[in-house]
């Protein structure tokens, strides 16, 4: 495989400094005093320097979990068989590659945003007959939620072992959960979420079928369930919190990270 098949392309390293830039505004200043000890937050003090900081380093971060997502399915599927995914890019993480850059990153985005529901996007084309069985594509399958979930420890940890900064605490601490929720969601065994992919080579012809149909609209119905049933958000909300919580991480911190970032909500 030629180098520049997997050279990680401009685009990324810009996410990146999009993503550093608001963590170094973060660091600078935080949105608003925030006792770590007590969790007491000093509403109606709020620094926009600071919020500037948690938007950039929040959108910029999940922009760029749902770049290395979508890498994690291609390069399984890559070593799995699928060398036509080098061909059309997906391993340099460029998003202008995916299939739609409007629905695999500027919808999620948005969502993230107005919702603030880490929903993944659709985004790169897998050749399931070119993988050389079913278990590999189940694991191209998983690759992708499986990176929000290493990614959302690796936040975690850093936040819990080395000292930053309070405004950096709490915006990685939010970003930290968002990968987490995402990796709960996207793991659902829904048509067209990564759940179901993973067990969807082991299933009949006719529920495979089913699911092809279903794949469009069942993650917008499930979304739309997300709003409108609480039942519902809660459950993911404490099914996040109880991974969050077993591997390090400071619900408090990212409770208060989310009110940062959310600042058109308060």
């Amino acid at each position: 495989m030629h180098r520049s098949a997997t050279r990680p392309s401009p685009l990324f390293y810009a996410l990146l400094a999009v993503t550093v830039a608001g963590g170094v505004l973060m660091a600078l200043q935080s949105p608003f005093p925030f006792d770590e000890l007590t969790g007491r937050v000093f509403i109606g003090e709020r620094d926009w320097v600071g919020t500037a900081g948690a938007v950039l380093l929040i959108l910029g971060g999940w922009a760029v979990s749902l770049v290395l997502h979508e890498f994690g399915h291609a390069l399984v599927a890559y070593r799995g068989g699928d060398n036509e995914v080098a061909a059309k890019g997906y391993l340099t993480m460029d998003i202008r590659r995916y299939t739609d850059p409007v629905f695999s990153i500027l919808i999620p985005l948005l969502i993230l945003a107005i919702g603030g529901i880490p929903l993944p996007g659709g985004a790169v084309w897998i050749n399931r007959w070119a993988l050389r069985s079913r278990s590999v594509s189940s694991w191209v399958s998983l690759a992708g939620p499986l990176s929000n979930l290493a990614l959302g420890i690796v936040l975690t940890v850093s936040v819990a072992l080395i000292p930053m900064p309070t405004g950096l605490t709490i915006g990685l601490s939010y970003l930290a959960s968002l990968q987490i929720l995402a990796f709960v969601i996207n793991i659902l065994p829904v048509p067209g979420l990564d759940g179901y992919g993973a067990i969807e080579p082991y299933l009949s012809p006719q529920a495979r079928e089913f699911g092809a149909k279903a794949r469009p609209w069942a993650p917008l119905v499930l979304f739309a369930l997300i709003l409108a049933v609480p039942a519902v958000g809660n459950t993911l909300w404490d099914l996040t919190a109880a991974v969050f919580d077993a591997v390090g991480g400071n619900s408090m911190a990212s409770a208060v990270g989310q009110y940062a970032f959310r600042f058109w909500t308060t």
